[in-house]
């Protein structure tokens, strides 16, 4: 039913292929494009700018509970930051 593709990345341009098994599962999911990015262009552009560097956090202590807690900005004083559990709610 699917053949294999070739397509070209948009971020290196460089062909890669869109396999008949990956067709059939773009469709089971309702997906309606193609990838635009190889494999390894999706995983560099998963993990953004810092490549294999671990996310810096930044301590900080919850507006609403007031318990200590780490997030992946630094406070800045004029708003409020809060831990997990309260920015859910």
């Amino acid at each position: 039913m699917y053949n294999d593709k070739t397509l070209i990345c948009k971020d290196c341009g460089q062909e890669f292929i869109f396999s008949a098994n990956e067709q059939e599962f773009y469709a089971e999911k309702g997906f309606s494009n193609e990838p635009q990015r190889c494999k390894a262009c999706r995983n560099a552009r998963k993990n953004g700018s810092r490549g294999n560097e671990p996310r810096q956090m930044y301590d900080a202590v919850c507006a609403r509970c007031g318990k200590t807690c780490k997030v992946p900005f630094e406070p800045r004083g004029d708003r409020p930051v809060y831990c997990s559990d309260c920015f859910q709610r």
